[in-house]
């Protein structure tokens, strides 16, 4: 497997975090409200791990290194990861696992229908995250794929209800995913290098 030493890398950063803020929350070391920030701080792991997901491939080409995408699977299963601890910690800290609580929240807080609709899509994906749906679905797995936009979409209009006492923070993540987002386009896609592919980088291409 190529570029092992970097897979192994980058999933223990990724692991780091969350490790870190549940043992935070263990030693009561979160604040008065550990279960609300934990929550909180998933939440938006998981969304810096979409941007950064969907940074991976400006930076191939911009860099003509393989390994931005040989990690990119890697990384948007852990957005996903980190989205299922979110919701977890909403459940038990929040909800205490209380089903007649969550009716009552679906009411007041319209963020949170938001929010399952944008983990449901990523359930699809991370589902069809695989080298047998890619060859099954074949064109039609990168149009599914493409939902990811709609999911950062989504992830933003969640996060923004939120946090609607810090606008400062939620732009800053909006100009980035618009940034990312327009990335993307033909017209400036085209515009980005693209370094003649060596060996490495045309085994990568499998990931695309």
């Amino acid at each position: 497997m190529r570029y092992r030493l970097w897979r192994v890398a980058v999933f223990l950063a990724a692991l780091v975090p969350p490790s870190l803020w549940v043992y935070q929350a263990w030693i009561f070391d979160l604040g008065p409200d550990p279960g609300k920030t934990l929550v909180d701080r998933l939440g938006l792991g998981a969304l810096w791990l979409l941007l950064i997901t969907l940074g991976m491939t400006p930076l191939q080409k911009l860099t003509g290194w393989g390994g931005w995408i040989a990690v990119r699977r890697q990384l948007g299963l852990w957005c996903f990861a980190y989205v299922v601890f979110h919701i977890s910690a909403y459940a038990v800290f929040l909800l205490g696992l209380d089903l007649g609580q969550l009716a009552k929240d679906l009411s007041k807080r319209p963020y949170i229908i938001v929010g399952a609709l944008a983990f449901f899509m990523l359930l699809v994906l991370a589902v069809t995250s695989n080298r047998y749906s890619i060859r099954k679905l074949g064109r039609r797995w990168k149009q599914l794929h493409r939902l990811v936009y709609l999911i950062l979409g989504l992830a933003l209009l969640h996060m923004l209800w939120v946090v609607r006492a810090d606008m400062a923070e939620w732009a800053g993540y909006a100009i980035a995913g618009s940034a990312l987002f327009a990335l993307r386009l033909p017209v400036i896609s085209r515009r980005l290098k693209r370094p003649v592919p060596g060996p490495a980088e045309k085994m990568t291409k499998r990931f695309q």
